[in-house]
């Protein structure tokens, strides 16, 4: 599913690696934790992933599309298999939980047909059944980003990066984040979750990557936080 072979990222001619021979490989449905300190390197990780930055040197294959001959007009379908959540939402203050959701479909020629059959089960899935009409700001923290998890997987991507999703909510509501991600993982999307939250990772149990210094400093099946 992911594989990442010696893969550097250098900013400017003569800039230090952000990132340094990472090598790694993720399998199709698994539910992966990547932690590290500010700065480790983590975000240019994410970014590669995307494209939103090109590798240096090295090699990357998501999804059997090989990044080495990734054409720019080929990005938007790579980026279609690859869903992101934020740790700030990133939702539209003026549509509603139904229009936020639908907006992704929209962008890329659903029907309306599609659209209202689609919406309203991924809705479901995330536990927002009966808020399809609240418009964001009449909703806490935890549900907003589950608006924001919804949008990421309305279109069925097979890869779900969760960029410290958690991160501006109570332990409560991040909780019901992390359930949600995990239901997700069980219907078979792979899940990138970074976090901070050293309780989180703990209790997960799950597969715990980490770097350091750019560099991949442990890979455990099932790690603790390690900082």
């Amino acid at each position: 599913m992911i594989l990442l072979d010696r893969v550097s990222k250098t900013y400017g001619k003569h800039g230090s690696p952000v990132l340094s021979r990472i090598s790694l490989h993720i399998k199709a449905k698994e539910f992966v934790i990547v932690v590290g300190a500010s700065g480790a390197g983590k975000s240019t990780l994410l970014k590669l992933l995307t494209r939103e930055e090109k590798h240096s040197t090295g090699k990357i294959i998501v999804g059997g599309i090989d990044y080495e001959g990734l054409r720019d007009r080929d990005i938007p379908k790579l980026r279609r298999k690859i869903g992101v959540v934020f740790q700030d939402f990133k939702l539209l203050p003026n549509k509603t939980v139904f229009e936020n959701v639908a907006f992704a479909l929209e962008i890329i020629g659903v029907s309306t047909k599609e659209i209202n059959h689609t919406v309203p089960r991924v809705l479901e899935i995330v536990g927002l059944k009966g808020k399809e009409k609240n418009m964001p700001m009449e909703l806490s923290g935890g549900e907003r980003q589950r608006v924001a998890i919804a949008r990421a997987i309305v279109r069925q991507p097979k890869i779900l990066i969760a960029d410290e999703p958690t991160g501006n909510l109570d332990p409560k509501h991040a909780w019901d984040v992390i359930r949600v991600l995990e239901k997700i993982n069980k219907y078979g999307t792979t899940v990138i979750l970074t976090t901070h939250n050293q309780e989180i990772v703990n209790k997960l149990k799950r597969r715990v990557i980490t770097i350091a210094d750019g560099k991949i400093a442990s890979d455990k099946a099932s790690g603790e936080y390690e900082l």
